[in-house]
Order: structure tokens, then sequence, then C-alpha cells
């Protein structure tokens, strides 16, 4: 029997959010054939965990070298030391970005590397940094490929970064969108019980800053009629969200259970999803709502606006601002069949287009081709 693959995963952090939800499946997908190692940058973020399934081999890597910090050959010759002992190396994000820069620098015998980026953190929402796009320039031609999920992020790909176009993968974000037609299960957020005439307005995220879920709790503070806002998801921000929801008088309809697994549990049982993130690319919540045949109130960040079926596209709002949000939800919760139509076209976009399968055999033959070994991970 052929020996496992050994990989090594390079995260600045090993939350809860989409980037670790997929690479959680895919670990899924490539089952005994495949052993993982992780490793987390803050070694306090490993909330993720959560997501891998039981048949998955894995480790947290305990004292491996940091992935951040001031340039240093010592530091990148430490994470090139580590990346050797493995078949294939994957990095996330700008915060993994010294690992593929330590392959460059420390070339020799290193495996393979694919770099993965799903979009930018509070500091570059407002535009990308020409430091960072030389530092990512400079390190990427070390890469044997470099995935993201959307056009947008394409576009930054092979223009500010300088990326040949054969290097580029654009992977949408797919998921098992069969689990997401199931009904609900009522139990699944704690302390959640409908009560009679209201609409359920839910966001599913990290409370991280660049989520600007205080934003979307002042536009959820504007509204009229009857509702509840749940936010699912554990982080940072959550005193900053609960002194939002009293200073806009609406601590009674906030609801925040935490981190809550298989999202298709509890997506139906709300009735429209909402997003106020400052930067998305191709977001796996919207994805994840779509499939449970909900319409999405959403800020037009990344590639929202190609997402969503042509019925959801006139509540992705015009312009970034919380009142802009406040008018698309208020149609939303306005209209009960209204957000049925929507729903329903969404589901349907999301079985054509967003399904896990097409997702990981794209994966399969990416990190395969990568290896040199077709049928490693089949």
């Amino acid at each position: 029997m052929t020996a496992p693959l050994s990989i090594l995963h390079l995260h600045a952090s090993f939350g809860t959010g989409g980037k670790e939800a997929r690479a959680a499946r895919l670990m899924a997908a490539w089952g005994p054939r495949a052993r993982h190692v992780i490793v987390s940058g803050d070694p306090d973020s490993l909330d993720g965990r959560a997501m891998i399934g039981p048949g998955v081999t894995y480790e947290v890597a305990q004292n491996a070298p940091p992935l951040a910090g001031k340039p240093s050959v010592a530091r990148y010759e430490a994470i090139a030391r580590l990346m050797r002992r493995f078949d294939l190396v994957l990095t996330y994000g700008w915060g993994a970005i010294d690992g593929v820069m330590a392959r460059r620098v420390f070339g020799k015998d290193m495996p393979p590397l694919i770099h993965h980026e799903d979009g930018f953190g509070a500091e570059e929402a407002d535009g990308l940094k020409i430091e960072r796009n030389l530092y990512r320039r400079v390190a990427l031609t070390a890469a044997q490929g470099l995935v993201v999920p959307s056009e947008a992020l394409e576009g930054i790909a092979l223009g500010a970064w300088k990326q040949p176009r054969d290097r580029v993968h654009r992977i949408v974000n797919g998921i098992a969108t069969a689990h997401y037609r199931a009904d609900p299960d009522p139990a699944a957020i704690p302390g959640l019980t409908r009560r009679d005439g209201e609409v359920l307005i839910g966001a599913v995220a990290a409370l991280q800053p660049v989520k600007n879920l205080t934003a979307l709790v002042r536009a959820a503070g504007g509204l009229s009629g009857r509702f509840r806002l749940v936010i699912v998801g554990e982080g940072p921000e959550r005193a900053a969200i609960e002194d939002a929801a009293r200073a806009m008088g609406i601590a009674d309809r906030l609801v925040m259970p935490g981190f809550v697994e298989r999202p298709y549990r509890f997506l139906r049982l709300f009735d429209l999803v909402a997003m106020s993130s400052l930067s998305e690319q191709f977001p796996t919540s919207v994805v994840e709502a779509m499939a449970a045949g909900l319409p999405v109130a959403a800020l037009p960040v990344g590639d929202l606006r190609r997402m969503v079926s042509a019925d959801n596209a006139p509540f992705i709002a015009e312009w970034p601002t919380e009142v802009r949000l406040r008018d698309v939800m208020q149609a939303l919760v306005n209209d009960a069949a209204l957000r049925a139509q929507v729903g329903a076209a969404n589901r349907a976009r999301a079985v054509a287009e967003y399904d896990e399968a097409v997702m990981i055999a794209r994966y399969r033959d990416l990190y395969e081709g990568a290896l040199g070994r077709p049928g490693a991970l089949s």
C-alpha cells in the first residue's frame, strides 16, 4: 500500500472562517491518502479544528517557527527546514506569505508549494498596500500555483501581483449543496426560539473587525417591523457588537450563540442572511445561504453581485453604507413572497454552479499536478 502523502498547512490563524472550512473539507476528501500537520501563526487561534472530520489524520505543530515578523534569514531557514519534511506545502493568505518567501530563499530540496489567497484583512480592506504587493511578487515566484476564489482577486493576482496566467487558478468555493435541502434542527442554535410574526435575519461570520458587524447591527437598528438578528460566530468583536446593539436599542433582538458547527443544520431557521463585510472575495457563507434557499442582503464587496442569482442582485447594496444595507434588508423583511422567490433562485444557482464536487476535483488536479503524482489523492 502506498504511504499517505504528508501535507503541511501554514495558516496565520486557524479559526472558524471560510478558508479553514474549505481546508477541512478537502482534508476529508483526501481521507487516508494524506496526513496533515497544521501550523497556526497564532497559537491561540485553533477553533477550526472543530470543522475537521473524524476520519482525518492530522496534528497541530508544536514549537513551529514564527510565520510573521521582520524579514530574517534565520527565520526563513527555520521555516524551510520544517517544510522539507513534507511532500506538499499549502500556505494561506498574507499571514503565511513568509512560508512562500522561505521557499524562494532556501529552494534546494524543497517540496512543491501552493499558495492560497482568499481576501484581505482590515488593514487592506480600503486598498492594497504597495509594499505588500511587491513582497508578494517576489515571494510568489517560488510557488507552483496561486489559488484564488473570485474574479476580483484573480484580476489583482494578474495585475498588481504580476503573476503569470498559467500559475493563477480561480477555484470557486463549493459546498455539499444536498445537505442544505434538509429541514433545519430547531435546537441547533442555543437560545433561539422563533416568535410569532417575526423575521429572523441571520449572519454567519467570525467576529472580526473586517466583518464590520457593528455596522450590520446599526443597519438593523433602523429597520421597521418585527425581527431578530442572529449573529453566529465567535471572535474579539463580541463586546463591540453587543455595545452597538444597546446603543441602537435592539439588545433584546440580538442573539449571539457563538460558533455553531454544520451551518446546514440551522441556516433554514432564518428568513434571510445579511453580510456587512468590508472585504470579501467569494464568501462561503453566501454560498451556504444560497444553497439553503435564502435571499442575501449585503454590501457590494468581491464577487457578490456575480455570485448571487439575478433575482437577488437588487439586494446587494449599491454603495457600501449602513443606510443602503438597511434599505435592502427592509425590502426583504417586508415581503415573505419576495424572500421565497429570491431564495429559490439562489438555491438553483448554488446547486448548478457551486457544488463541492467540482471544487474538490479541481483542487485534486492542482495538487497532484504540483506533486507530479497523478492519482495520489484519488
